[in-house]
């Protein structure tokens, strides 16, 4: 029958919160989908769904095993439960062989010596001793681009690896290839998967506004208003210890970000004057946010949580993640006026074209545009 596309998307129907499963139809799919626990059809909607209390991810993948399930939609949380799920199910394949072994471990030793993150370095090992476990008994310097092919096809395509993934994988090999090993692959014909052109979340000022306002505590406030304040990813809020913001420069430094570079961000007054409300009630010892203990850092999944309680207090029913804050602080800026190249350093994006996404979705753009509907006399 050959890989089919299932997309899953979050949705309101018959005033429930539900989770829509869609795909073309076909018999084998129809019968799938409905072993599921709790799915229906609608009509209306022209598309199977199931109450997100009932939904459950990993069922999906398993039910649906073979077949590219499109996750994006669904936000943060699916993503970190795909991982676990594809984490569970990859580990199946046999660890690498001695010989392997030996090859691997000079590649951890040449990213080592070459500073990459330990993230970076984490991931690369990880994808390569899957791929060598995938191989078998077969030596990685006797690879060719066809166990390349065989291994996107059947491991990261049939488990429903995400686009981000698959091009990982193939920069991880490509740097495997290229500084340890001479094999028989040829490395520019290891193709990367075709580039996804996806917009940017973004919500308007008067949600982010409904989304600041919402918590009570003044920890939980300042956090969320500071991601949107300065456009900050989550590891970068968290990361934060006081001493890197400046009162009296106004500016909040932020140290090793992603692709381990440092920047600063300016600090309105108004900012400024939250995070002292907040320093006097706190006094953060090691970093600026800090758990109920002394010392002890923020976690992400305590923040994500202090995301989900603000959204249903205002009743945003859209999947916001903490990340659509940086997007939408990027693109209230565009719309201020605000020239992109002082965007782009303000964000930390190595690339222009990184930023310029947020030109498509700027409000302002998009109003000057008159629909040729507006001239029908009808």
């Amino acid at each position: 029958m050959g890989y089919k596309k299932i997309i899953l998307s979050s949705g309101h129907h018959r005033d429930n919160d539900v989770v829509f499963i869609r795909f073309a139809k076909n018999p084998e799919l129809i019968s799938k989908v409905k072993s599921i626990y709790g799915t229906r059809w609608s009509q209306s909607n022209r598309a199977w769904y199931v109450n997100k209390d009932d939904f459950n991810l990993s069922t999906v993948f398993a039910t649906f095993k073979g077949h590219w399930v499109d996750y994006d939609a669904l936000g943060e949380g699916a993503s970190k439960e795909v991982k676990k799920y594809n984490t569970k199910e990859i580990t199946k394949v046999p660890p690498p062989t001695a010989s392997n072994k030996v090859l691997i471990g000079k590649y951890l030793q040449w990213l080592s010596h070459k500073r990459y993150s330990s993230n970076t370095i984490k991931a690369y090992i990880e994808m390569i001793k899957i791929f060598a476990g995938h191989i078998g008994d077969k030596d990685l310097d006797k690879v060719t681009n066809l166990d390349v092919m065989n291994f996107v096809n059947t491991k990261l395509i049939a488990q429903g690896y995400s686009f981000t993934y698959q091009n990982q994988l193939v920069s991880s090999l490509k740097l495997f290839y290229r500084e340890v090993v001479n094999s028989e692959i040829e490395i520019d014909k290891i193709q990367r998967p075709r580039l996804e052109h996806k917009l940017p979340n973004v919500l308007s000022k008067e949600e982010v506004k409904q989304i600041l306002g919402s918590p009570k505590n003044i920890k939980h406030k300042t956090m969320l208003s500071l991601l949107y304040a300065c456009g900050l990813r989550r590891r970068e809020l968290l990361m934060l210890k006081p001493t890197d913001v400046s009162s009296s420069r106004k500016t909040l430094t932020i140290r090793n970000s992603k692709g381990r570079k440092d920047r600063l961000v300016p600090l309105s007054d108004k900012t400024i004057t939250m995070l002292r409300e907040y320093y006097k009630l706190y006094k953060p010892k090691v970093w600026l946010f800090e758990e109920q203990v002394e010392g002890a850092q923020y976690s992400e999944a305590s923040i994500s949580k202090v995301l989900k309680t603000a959204l249903q207090e205002t009743g945003i029913k859209r999947p916001v993640t903490l990340h659509w804050l940086r997007h939408s602080y990027a693109t209230h800026l565009l719309e201020a006026g605000t020239d992109l190249p002082y965007i782009q350093e303000l964000l930390g994006h190595k690339s222009s074209r990184t930023t310029e996404i947020y030109t498509h979705v700027s409000n302002n753009s998009l109003q000057k545009i008159k629909s040729p509907f507006d001239d029908l006399d009808i």
